[in-house]
């Protein structure tokens, strides 16, 4: 009898790896949990007042959210490139992608910033309406969350600058990558959502 042949990682899903740190997906998935309970109690409550919903809906600027949703999926594409090239082993060369990623991510908060003025100007808080309580607390949370990301994209930038990543040292920007886009996509469920699904 001959020897059986060596086993040697199996093709397909079951040789694939989680990107990233484990601990960033337990994260995730309890912020999608935290971010899912908001939405499940909007579109309950948007469902016994839809009149007071659809006439305040009306009210905020759908342009302002469309220009933050390409910004959003612009950093998310220029994150998967910039984990790309680190990949491949070029890990300098990935941090103007992730310079790109963050001025993205600045080009949101600023475009929220001036959205959430001219609210306040208007006299918007979170009693002036159910509606407006939902709008300021969802995408305020998600606001924040976006700060967070471009404190983690600013870090994943400085690893890249200096080398850090590479084929077998990925874990730290495939854990930030992994954050950002979960952002991304709550924003593309938030953004129809409150702003365009009547």
């Amino acid at each position: 009898m001959t020897a059986p042949a060596a086993v040697t990682a199996l093709p397909g899903p079951i040789g694939r790896r989680l990107p990233g740190d484990l601990a960033i997906w337990f994260f995730i998935l309890a912020e999608l949990l935290a971010f899912g309970v908001f939405f499940l109690a909007y579109a309950f409550t948007r469902a016994n007042h839809v009149e007071l919903f659809n006439t305040e809906q009306l009210t905020l600027d759908r342009m302002s959210g469309a220009i933050n949703t390409v910004l959003l999926l612009t950093s998310s594409f220029l994150v998967v490139r910039a984990v790309q090239i680190a990949e491949s082993g070029r890990s300098r060369a990935a941090a103007p992608w992730l310079a790109g990623a963050f001025a993205c991510g600045a080009g949101f908060v600023v475009v929220k910033i001036f959205e959430y003025a001219a609210k306040i100007g208007a006299g918007v808080t979170l009693s002036s309406s159910t509606f407006y309580m939902f709008y300021l607390s969802l995408t305020f949370f998600h606001f924040m969350h976006v700060i967070l990301g471009m404190v983690i994209i600013a870090a994943m930038w400085n690893g890249a600058r200096t080398g850090r990543y590479g084929p077998d040292n990925m874990n730290g920007i495939e854990t930030g990558a992994a954050y950002w886009h979960m952002v991304d996509l709550v924003w593309l469920i938030l953004f129809p959502l409150i702003y365009v699904m009547r």
